[in-house]
């Protein structure tokens, strides 16, 4: 039997049995990792008050055997963020990110992605904690995600050639979806696949690279750059990630709902 003890955030919990709760945690040790509470839903005073989601905790892991679901023996309270469970963007769009990571993170690999990993996903959600989110910060969070999970798009080469793009005349760039990355005059393929961004929206999302997530503020994206960052982004996660994540039609909904100050007490799980 092995014992981890190692820091963890809760991507998803889900009841099991009568009285048993199944988590998706991240931890820096093993990057996802399932793990089975036992009696996590009759005992008060085994788990108190930890196993809700945006906690930030110490835990012990119980690995008896390769093929047998790990357990969770115990878990401790390091942090937890308060503003993200009352606001509604807030908790949509950490919701949201950690739904995307549950269902992309890896399962093993290097220790070094794996904190990597974990680094971003607590410092994102820290922030969001902080500071209310608006599309903008939506959208360049979604491309440091994908960046941290290391299937983030190519934004200053041509995907086709390898040839910088700075030397391409002013106006729209083809983005290429299916290949994840922009293509050059010169490689223009006629593909349905081709999505027409400006080379400025290109450079705005390679500046946000380069900054730390609570700098993101300072980099000016709005207007028609914002919108076709969001298209880029958008169309980007529906072909790569090909999955349909539950929580992007609440997220969405943030955004165009008439009462966006309404409690959200209670609602821990996505």
């Amino acid at each position: 039997m092995t014992t981890l003890l190692t820091e963890a955030l809760i991507l998803r919990n889900v009841d099991f049995g009568e009285s048993d709760r199944i988590l998706h945690l991240l931890t820096p040790e093993t990057g996802r990792i399932t793990v089975i509470a036992k009696g996590a839903r009759r005992s008060k005073k085994r788990f108190p008050g930890t196993l809700d989601l945006f906690n930030h905790l110490d835990v012990q892991i119980e690995r008896r055997r390769p093929t047998s679901m790990a357990r969770l023996e115990a878990a401790r309270l390091r942090a937890t963020l308060h503003e993200i469970r009352t606001d509604p963007r807030r908790f949509a769009l950490g919701c949201y990110l950690l739904e995307l990571l549950d269902r992309l993170a890896p399962e093993g690999g290097a220790r070094l992605d794996h904190r990597r990993l974990f680094d971003f996903a607590l410092g994102v959600l820290r922030l969001i904690d902080l500071q209310a989110p608006d599309l903008r910060m939506r959208v360049l969070l979604e491309i440091r995600a994908l960046d941290a999970l290391g299937i983030g798009p190519e934004l200053s080469l041509c995907v086709r050639c390898g040839e910088a793009l700075a030397d391409e005349p002013a106006g729209a760039i083809h983005f290429h979806v299916a290949e994840g990355g922009p293509c050059c005059r010169r490689c223009i393929p006629e593909d349905p696949q081709l999505l027409p961004v400006h080379r400025g929206t290109l450079r705005a999302l390679e500046r946000s690279r380069a900054l730390a997530p609570e700098q993101l503020g300072r980099l000016a994206l709005g207007g028609g750059a914002l919108d076709e960052a969001r298209a880029l982004v958008t169309r980007f996660l529906r072909f790569h990630v090909g999955l349909d994540l539950r929580s992007v039609a609440f997220l969405d909904q943030q955004w165009t709902a008439p009462d966006a100050s309404r409690s959200m007490a209670g609602q821990d799980r996505p």
